[in-house]
């Protein structure tokens, strides 16, 4: 399979602009499934729930969207892209599942980040797997890596890999889903923005070094930290099959919920 991740800049509020390189960047691209950053039409630094109303997505009505769903059929690939998602009066901040066929599936992130919690709804969607071309894939977003039980319930469902759109500020996230891949023995996919958010509440910077990590923590490659990046290789999902850290250690048969 297939599989890598677009990391680039998203300007703030410049919806069309960001989604016109999205569609640049991957309009020949050969890949099953590419990992977009967090909130990658609108920008991150929202001042409230009102600002990040005006630039989120309809699903049912979002010419980017649409976009995104034709670049996938004629592509023949899935993407997985991070957006603010307006259902009414909510904002959530979202993560699609696209393929050929349209949307597939929207997660809602789980655990709002810092100044994240003025500016979305709590997500409402549990963590559950869907298969692209016959692979279990799972979708967490950004701060959900801090939350261990994010990436073992997808694993325990089956997971392969597991996309993880991101704005990461702190510098230590990368690192520890290597972690999570020793841990679930799964691949994960973390596509990251770069670049500064300025805004009148203050700016943020964003920390790039997208990567793919394989079962067993192996890093398999690492993109730059403030540069665009467009990264896919070959992997086999199946390798996330083995949960075995020593011959006699499996790490799902071993667990010993009754204690936890």
């Amino acid at each position: 399979m297939k599989v890598g991740f677009y990391q680039f800049r998203p300007l703030f509020g410049k919806p069309k602009q960001n989604c016109h390189k999205i569609l640049n960047a991957l309009d020949n691209v050969d890949a099953d499934l590419i990992v977009l950053p967090e909130l990658a039409l609108s920008g991150y630094y929202f001042k409230d729930k009102n600002e990040s109303l005006k630039y989120a997505e309809d699903p049912e009505n979002s010419h980017r969207l649409d976009a995104l769903i034709g670049l996938a059929k004629n592509r023949n690939m899935h993407l997985v892209i991070g957006f603010a998602e307006k259902r009414e009066e909510q904002c959530y901040n979202s993560a699609a599942l696209i393929g050929p066929n349209g949307i597939e599936h929207i997660y809602r992130k789980a655990h709002l980040f810092n100044e994240e919690k003025f500016c979305f709804d709590q997500g409402n969607t549990p963590f559950i797997v869907n298969e692209v071309n016959g692979v279990k894939v799972g979708i967490m977003i950004c701060f959900d890596w801090v939350f261990p039980e994010a990436s073992r319930t997808l694993s325990m469902q089956g997971a392969e890999i597991i996309c993880h759109p991101s704005n990461l500020v702190l510098t230590f996230c990368q690192q520890t889903m290597l972690a999570r891949c020793i841990e679930n023995r799964v691949f994960a996919i973390t596509a990251n923005r770069y670049g500064e958010d300025k805004r009148p509440q203050g700016s943020l910077k964003f920390t790039g070094k997208s990567q793919v990590v394989a079962p067993g923590g192996k890093l398999l490659h690492r993109a730059a930290s403030q540069r665009d990046a467009l990264f896919i290789t070959d992997i086999n999902p199946n390798e996330a099959h083995d949960k075995f850290i020593t011959k006699h250690n499996d790490l799902f048969g071993d667990r010993r919920p009754e204690f936890y």
